[in-house]
């Protein structure tokens, strides 16, 4: 079975550090990828850092119970059909009007450095590739740790467990600035033009789609 087991002290995580080399960085003009809700509980807009939590999100680093926080979180991925895999995993429904759900493209506008858990970092550290699968809760605590013992950092990349290990990320508020001022594609998931695409994406995955 996979180690996962609790972060180590933020001492301890501030002596095993980050190397260059486990580091992934998000380069100035790349698109960042997600899919958000206007409606529904929880609605947000297509730039918003959520401060409410921690909710179920796998790398939530917001301190329990769940409230309004000072840290926030904005979940994005590298690639349009990985939002789709992660954002509708609990149903493995693609419901194109149900809290008005809608897809857009971040630009960022410098450079981000991220904890690459996709890498050797999680087992140099302890743990195993089981942070990016295993219980929730306990990768929220590793977040906490990562987000605390390493200040540097914008936030975490990890490989997506519903899109085969495709590149996502998980921003925390310290890599707001560094989105565009506009979106460089947004729609609504009701988009006919866009239903092409989102076809092909629950295919790869084998969800449904309504």
């Amino acid at each position: 079975m996979a180690k996962f087991p609790e972060p180590p002290s933020l001492s301890g995580l501030e002596r095993i550090g980050v190397r260059p080399a486990e580091q992934h960085t998000v380069k100035q003009g790349a698109r960042l990828w997600r899919i958000y809700f206007q409606n529904g509980p929880q609605p947000s807009t297509w730039n918003q850092f959520r401060a409410w939590g921690p909710t179920d999100s796998r790398f939530d680093h917001q301190p329990p119970p769940p409230a309004i926080s000072g840290r926030k979180i904005l979940y994005a991925a590298t690639l349009g059909r990985v939002c789709v895999a992660e954002v509708f995993q609990t149903t493995r429904t693609v419901d194109r009007r149900r809290r008005a759900p809608w897809l857009v493209a971040i630009e960022i506008t410098r450079d981000l450095t991220l904890l690459d858990l996709s890498g050797h970092w999680p087992t140099r550290a302890g743990a195993s590739q089981a942070v990016n699968s295993g219980p929730r809760k306990r990768a929220q605590r590793w977040s906490r740790s990562i987000y605390e013992a390493f200040p540097a950092l914008d936030g975490i990349h990890y490989a997506s467990s519903m899109s085969g290990g495709e590149s996502a990320v998980a921003l925390f508020e310290r890599a707001e600035d560094a989105v565009s001022p506009s979106p460089s594609f947004h729609r609504a998931l009701v988009d006919p033009t866009i239903l092409p695409y989102l076809r092909a994406a629950v295919r790869r995955v084998g969800y449904a789609m309504v």
